[in-house]
């Protein structure tokens, strides 16, 4: 008897093809079977700000800012932003290390912060020489986005450069000619007062500067400088300070009565931020300049920023929330317009990029990374019982901004 194997077919070319193509469609995702979407990576945000002491609050508040406009990224499914923090403690030297750290180890694609200007300054530096993106919404100094800038550094707050020509306008406007000008001797104190000095001298020519005074950093005494102000009798007392030292200032000037003397000009005299923790001790009358308050500009972009902001911290914004939402809706729209992760590409998106903001469109200028928006004058004053600002006037930023002739000229030294 002789046993039959039978024999397997050789699949035809045409049914081999077919297995083929079955196969090329279920791997495209073209077939029946679901295929995973890939993840985009999440940009990563290295923080570096004051969080402790007196300068805690406008880092608080630009923290809080930024966190807000990523939640609302997050919220309709946009770029994904990831972000840690640093305590510099308001120490340059910190500020600079803890950068380093957050790139270094913590492997951040774009840096952040910082209150004070000098820190701001170093890990600018740093930015330039390792190629990571620096936000900058708390230094104001113009260094940062004019002698100093490069490509790596964006700032979203004005400068002193704009301050100064907005305080500038300001006292311009007023019969004051003998000026004792004022403040905290560092970075910022310095350069609102040299910048607002500048242009008061060229929009009103026949000013006087009576004398300067200069304390440290942390002065608790203002005694001394207050006493040798009122005894030469100045037209106007014009202060460059900001952080713990402007709230413990304005309480000096209160309390000795100054204000009922002599006239005082400062920069976020009437920010929330600086009469809050002043509470009945604010000095009515004291003039200054302030991009943003919660109630103006009253539009509903800012009433549904305001509303925002309320619903997730329990307050109004101050100036510095408006800097850091600015900061995280410049990087989440640059990343939208960039459609990559990629760190050069999302800068190149970022120059020159205009967004919708409560203070209406902000420019990010191309030339010099400096956010250009809006800024008011006006003069502290309590309203209702409340604390706050009365006679507000309102600069455009072509009032305002530094030329970029003369950003090009101050780079080129």
């Amino acid at each position: 008897m002789v046993r039959m194997v039978s024999k397997k077919k050789s699949p035809s070319l045409i049914q081999l093809g077919s297995m083929l193509l079955i196969t090329a469609l279920i791997v495209s995702g073209c077939g029946s079977s679901p295929v995973a979407k890939k993840e985009t990576k999440p940009i990563k945000v290295g923080i570096v700000d004051t969080y402790t002491g007196g300068a805690a609050v406008y880092a608080k508040d630009s923290l809080d800012g930024f966190k807000l406009a990523v939640k609302e990224f997050t919220d309709k499914g946009g770029p994904k932003i990831e972000f840690v923090t640093r305590d510099d403690e308001f120490k340059p030297d910190k500020s600079t290390s803890w950068a380093k750290e957050l790139v270094m180890r913590e492997q951040v694609d774009f840096l952040a912060g910082t209150t004070n200007s000098a820190g701001s300054l170093a890990v600018s530096q740093y930015a330039k020489e390792s190629k990571v993106p620096f936000i900058v919404w708390g230094g104001m100094s113009d260094k940062i986005t004019g002698e100093a800038g490069h490509r790596y550094v964006f700032s979203t707050l004005p400068n002193t450069a704009i301050i100064g020509k907005a305080g500038a306008v300001q006292l311009s406007k007023t019969s004051y000619k003998k000026i004792w000008l004022a403040g905290s001797d560092y970075e910022y104190g310095h350069s609102v007062i040299n910048n607002l000095w500048s242009n008061l001298t060229t929009l009103k020519p026949d000013v006087v500067k009576v004398e300067e005074s200069w304390w440290r950093v942390g002065e608790t005494d203002f005694t001394p400088y207050i006493n040798a102000i009122r005894s030469a009798k100045p037209d106007v007392l014009v202060v460059g300070t900001g952080g713990a030292d402007m709230v413990a200032f304005m309480k000096a000037v209160k309390a000795t009565g100054l204000i009922q003397e002599i006239p005082v000009w400062a920069h976020t005299s009437y920010d929330p931020a600086t009469l809050r923790p002043l509470g009945d001790q604010a000095p009515e009358g004291v003039m200054g300049t302030n991009p943003y308050l919660f109630d103006y500009p009253d539009t509903a972009e800012n009433k549904a920023f305001v509303e925002a902001f309320k619903k997730e911290y329990n307050r109004e914004p101050a100036a510095f929330a408006l800097y850091g939402y600015l900061g995280g809706k410049f990087l989440g729209e640059a990343i939208e317009k960039a459609g990559s992760t990629d760190k050069e590409k999302i800068i190149d998106a970022m120059e020159g990029l205009t967004i919708d903001s409560p203070v209406g469109k902000a420019t990010l200028r191309k030339e010099d990374h400096q956010v250009a928006i809006p800024m008011s004058y006006g003069v502290v004053a309590k309203v209702n019982g409340v604390f706050t600002a009365k006679d507000l006037h309102t600069l455009s930023p072509e009032e305002i901004m530094p030329s970029i002739d003369s950003i090009l000229k101050a780079r080129s030294k």
